[in-house]
Order: structure tokens, then C-alpha cells, then sequence
């Protein structure tokens, strides 16, 4: 823990209103929002590149930014960083029994009723004059996808969801169908409304099939990216940009990037 308390005393000097950093001195919880989000996505990349060594500098950028708010919190008197880390070790505590208080659960269903029970009861702490709903701990200001595998999960642990996957089959072709004509009709904000549940069912099935749909969605944008940078540096090397090209030519390319790229790993 020596070098945590390092860290906390480095950010209370860069805090220090005579002898700090100005730009430290200027934020607050809000001007660090967009920084704190930033450093979870290049966690995220990091991750994804395999790329550890870079992983362990941004899991420290990550925690500079977790410090930073603990320093303002304790500077305004609303907490401080060993309330931070107290507040997350109670709550894991709490929320594994079966690990720190000898409970034994039959199965994992049983663990995940459990779990569910614990967080009820923290919404009727949060809100104890509301029948808070089961949706309510759920923030909406995060990635839309996230937030809609979220909801989702949460409200088919209630009962509320297909038992077999073949009906969200049929729900996505539905839901493209009523898209289509939507557009057709030119009615742009039915159109964002049924492409908006068109979305939401898409999402359904990624679930349905066990698959991450953010994590889908980010690698099928980053296969489109490297077909799309084969074909650009194809037409460079003929001294040419991609408006010269006719959608037929781009479209051969495109198909020569797939196998190309395919022959080399995944495409």
C-alpha cells in the first residue's frame, strides 16, 4: 500500500491551493466526467489489443482519475478515498455470502436470486419512501447498447422475457419490416422510432444468443475499418482517392479485402 498512499499524497499536493498545479485546481466532478470516462475506453482497448503492459499504465490513468475525486470529495467534505474503498469492500462483502459468511447455495440460479435480493434491498435503502423499481439502479448515461443488454437482463430475471430464442428471431424481422415501412411512408421521426426498437430487439437476440453485443458491434466496426484501409491504400498506390472510383470498382475491392485479409487471420 506504500505507493497507494504515494499516489493519494501526490494528488493532495497538486491540489494545494498555494503550492498545486492550476489545471489540477480548476477541476471538479464535473469537468472530470469526460477524462474519467475516456480512461475506462482506453482500459477497454487495451484489453482487446492483449496489449498488458499498456494495460497496467491505463488501469493506473483509470486510478488517478478515481483519485482525483476522492481528493475534491475530501476537500468539500463529502467523502474521502478510504470512504471510496470502505463503500466498495462492504458491498462485496455483502453481496457474497457464500465466500465471507459460510452460506451455501444449491445452484448458480439460487446464487443469482440472492444477488438480486441484495440489490433490492439496496434500492429500499437508496429510496425507502418508493417502491423503487427493479430497473431503477440502471443509469441511463452510459453506452446505449450496455444500458439496453442491461435493462433486458434485468427485466427477463423478473420473468419478463421469451423462453425460447426462435420468437426474437421472428420479433427482428417484424421489427425490420415495420422499419421499411416506416420509410416509405417519409415520416423520419416513426422511422427513428421504429428503428430505435429495431435496435432494441437486435440486442435481444444478441442476448438470447450469448453474445456481447457491444463487444459484436465494436469488432465488426473494427473488420470494417481494416477492409475499408486495404481498399484506401489499393487506391493510393495507384495515385488516386476514393471519390475517383465508381461504387462497382469499390465494391471489387471490397470483396478482395475479405479475402485477402481472411488469408492473413480474421477479417
Amino acid at each position: 500500500m506504500k505507493q497507494t498512499t504515494r499516489l493519494l499524497e501526490i494528488m493532495a499536493r497538486l491540489r494545494d491551493p498555494v503550492h498545486g498545479c492550476a489545471w489540477d485546481l480548476k477541476q471538479d466532478f464535473y469537468s472530470l466526467a469526460p477524462y474519467t470516462l475516456e480512461e475506462a475506453y482506453e482500459v477497454i482497448e487495451a484489453i482487446e489489443r492483449g496489449d498488458f503492459a499498456d494495460l497496467r499504465e491505463e488501469l493506473g490513468d483509470l486510478l488517478l482519475q478515481i483519485v482525483f475525486h476522492a481528493q475534491i470529495g475530501a476537500e468539500r467534505g463529502l467523502f474521502d478515498f478510504e470512504q471510496v474503498a470502505a463503500a466498495i469492500a462492504d458491498k462485496l462483502v455483502e453481496r457474497h455470502p457464500h465466500v465471507f459468511a459460510g452460506v451455501n447455495y444449491a445452484n448458480d440460479e439460487q446464487r443469482q436470486e440472492a444477488w438480486e435480493e441484495s440489490k433490492r434491498q439496496e434500492r429500499l435503502r437508496k429510496k425507502p419512501d418508493t417502491a423503487a423499481s427493479v430497473l431503477s439502479d440502471i443509469h441511463a448515461r452510459q453506452p446505449a447498447l450496455q444500458y439496453c443488454e442491461k435493462i433486458q437482463n434485468r427485466a427477463a430475471r423478473h420473468g419478463f422475457d421469451w423462453p425460447q430464442t426462435e420468437p426474437v428471431f421472428e420479433k427482428v424481422a417484424e421489427e425490420l419490416q415495420e422499419t421499411h415501412e416506416a420509410w416509405l411512408h417519409g415520416d423520419q421521426d416513426h422511422v427513428r422510432e421504429e428503428l430505435g426498437d429495431l435496435l432494441f430487439v437486435v440486442v435481444n437476440l444478441a442476448r438470447h444468443l450469448k453474445v456481447d453485443p457491444e463487444m459484436a458491434l465494436r469488432q465488426a466496426t473494427q473488420k470494417f475499418s481494416r477492409r475499408f484501409n486495404y481498399i484506401e491504400q489499393r487506391i493510393a498506390a495507384d495515385g488516386r482517392e476514393l471519390l475517383d472510383c465508381e461504387l462497382a470498382e469499390l465494391d471489387q475491392l471490397w470483396n478482395e479485402a475479405k479475402r485477402t485479409l481472411a488469408a492473413k487471420g480474421p477479417a
